[in-house]
């Protein structure tokens, strides 16, 4: 569903927006059924200056809701109305659905682990590494893991955030900051004639 923050002239915007992204694509030659996880995780990286490949995966993952490799002009619109203006419940299962990496409705130590260690910079005195990665994942579910059964369920997440809204971005940073979001916005919500 469409974040009601974004009107009907900047959904149009969106969607011109991805008429072009799939007008540059369609020359692969190949049926173009929408954007590709390369195609959307360059937009990403360019667009909002996310760089960590695992969070751009998990971010394509919950734009695809039906789970067919491309994002849709529907999910592109929805998937941009919730990054752009969404509501704070919106971005929780928004963040949430891209930390439960496998999909299975939990976010795992591993899981934690894993983007944890992608987002912190490595000390080169560290004898081991891992240690303090492995610290801050037992600190973390210590801290959001509410019904204390060793990994953090939606509702232990959402219940974290709403006390500490800093925790929404946790694991990673899967949100565009507020000048991405502004430069973005006026490209996208621009007239044709504009243009």
């Amino acid at each position: 569903m469409i974040s009601h923050a974004v009107n009907k002239a900047e959904v149009e915007g969106l969607v011109r927006l991805f008429n072009g992204l799939m007008g540059d694509q369609a020359g692969s030659g190949r049926p173009v059924h929408g954007l590709d996880r390369g195609r959307f995780r360059n937009i990403l990286h360019n667009t909002f200056g996310m760089t960590d490949d695992m969070l751009t995966d998990g971010v394509f993952r919950a734009f695809d809701k039906d789970n067919d490799c491309f994002v849709s002009v529907k999910e592109w619109t929805e998937g941009l109305s919730v990054l752009l203006r969404g509501t704070l419940d919106e971005k929780i299962k928004y963040c949430f659905d891209v930390y439960d990496m496998n999909g299975d409705g939990y976010i795992s130590r591993e899981e934690m682990f894993h983007m944890l260690k992608n987002s912190l910079i490595r000390q080169p005195t560290e004898e081991d590494p891992d240690e303090g990665i492995k610290d801050l994942v037992e600190i973390t579910v210590k801290k959001m893991d509410h019904d204390h059964d060793g990994k953090l369920s939606f509702a232990d997440f959402e219940k974290a955030v709403k006390e500490e809204t800093l925790l929404l971005e946790a694991f990673g940073t899967c949100l565009p900051d507020a000048k991405s979001i502004l430069v973005f916005e006026q490209q996208a919500f621009q007239e044709p004639s504009e243009q």
